[in-house]
C-alpha cells in the first residue's frame, strides 16, 4: 500500500534552513505527482510546493525563492529544501501523493489521495 513518511521537522530560528524529507513506497514515484502542504494552528491546511510526475514543479508565492521541492525517484524520496525561515514558516508540514498529473491544482489539497502523519517545524525569532 502507498505510504509517505516524512522527517527532517525541527526548531530553528529566524533565518535558518531545514531539509524535510518524504520516504515513500508501495508506488512508482516517478507515476506520481508529489507535494508538500503545510497547516499550522488554527488555520487551513495550505499547499506550499509540488511535483508533478512529468517533473513541472509549482510554489506558492509565499516561499517562491526561499523553499526548493525536489525527488529522487531512484530512491523513493521527495524533499523540501527550506532556507531564510520565517517564523510565519511554523506549521506541521504534510507530504501527499496522487497518481496522476495535475494541470492546474497542484497546490489544492483535496486534488491528493494519499497523505503522510505530517513533521513539525517551528521558527523561533
Amino acid at each position: 500500500q502507498v505510504q509517505l513518511v516524512e522527517s527532517g521537522g525541527g526548531s530553528v530560528q529566524t533565518g535558518g534552513s531545514l531539509r524535510l524529507s518524504c520516504a515513500t513506497s508501495g508506488f512508482t514515484l516517478s507515476s506520481y505527482s508529489m507535494a508538500w502542504f503545510r497547516q499550522a494552528p488554527g488555520k487551513e491546511r495550505e499547499g506550499v510546493a509540488a511535483i508533478n510526475k512529468d517533473g513541472t514543479i509549482k510554489y506558492s508565492e509565499f516561499v517562491k525563492g526561499r523553499f526548493t521541492i525536489s525527488r529522487d525517484t531512484v530512491r523513493g524520496f521527495v524533499y523540501l529544501q527550506m532556507n531564510s525561515l520565517q517564523p510565519e514558516d511554523t506549521a506541521m508540514y504534510y507530504c501527499a501523493a496522487v497518481g496522476i498529473r495535475l494541470v492546474f491544482n497542484q497546490l489544492t489539497p483535496s486534488k491528493y489521495v494519499y497523505w503522510g502523519q505530517g513533521t513539525q517545524v517551528t521558527v523561533s525569532s
